[in-house]
């Protein structure tokens, strides 16, 4: 199984930067929800390592959803899923890596940036992690 083609069948790939943001802030939610609930749960002690807790947590998040489900429940909403470019579901290795180096790249500026650019510009409609991984995100549900 391949990925369809971005020439011929360009619906899987269209609008992909907007419902990645729409995704993005939908899991942004989701993982600040779940920070609260750990706070909570620590007597708020958790607070003095909040950035360490908020990374592991969405790390986390990012990794078993894409392991279970090619997708976060933000891409679900949205109406996306991860794919590698054969076409297959991410493994839990390729999830795992994604949300780390997706992680990384939310520490700085220069990725993200480089990161929207490449959205826009490469036929996949690749971010940075998605073209070092060899994975994408398309606009509908393949079966394995």
């Amino acid at each position: 199984m391949r990925l369809p083609d971005p020439v011929e069948n360009p619906d899987f790939y269209d609008h992909l930067v907007a419902k990645r943001l729409l995704a993005w802030v939908i899991d942004l939610i989701v993982t600040l929800g779940l920070m609260l609930v750990v706070l909570i749960g620590t007597a708020f002690l958790a607070i003095f390592i909040f950035p360490l807790v908020w990374s592991a947590i969405a790390i986390a998040y990012r990794t078993v959803m894409l392991t279970r489900y090619g997708a976060t429940l933000g891409m679900m909403v949205a109406s996306v899923q991860l794919r590698q470019l054969n076409g297959r579901a991410p493994s839990r290795e390729i999830a795992l890596t994604h949300s780390i180096l997706y992680a990384l790249s939310m520490v700085f500026v220069l990725p993200q940036i480089g990161s929207v650019a490449m959205m826009m510009l490469t036929p996949y409609r690749q971010g940075l992690n998605d073209w070092i991984l060899g994975t994408t995100i398309i606009n509908k549900y393949m079966e394995d």
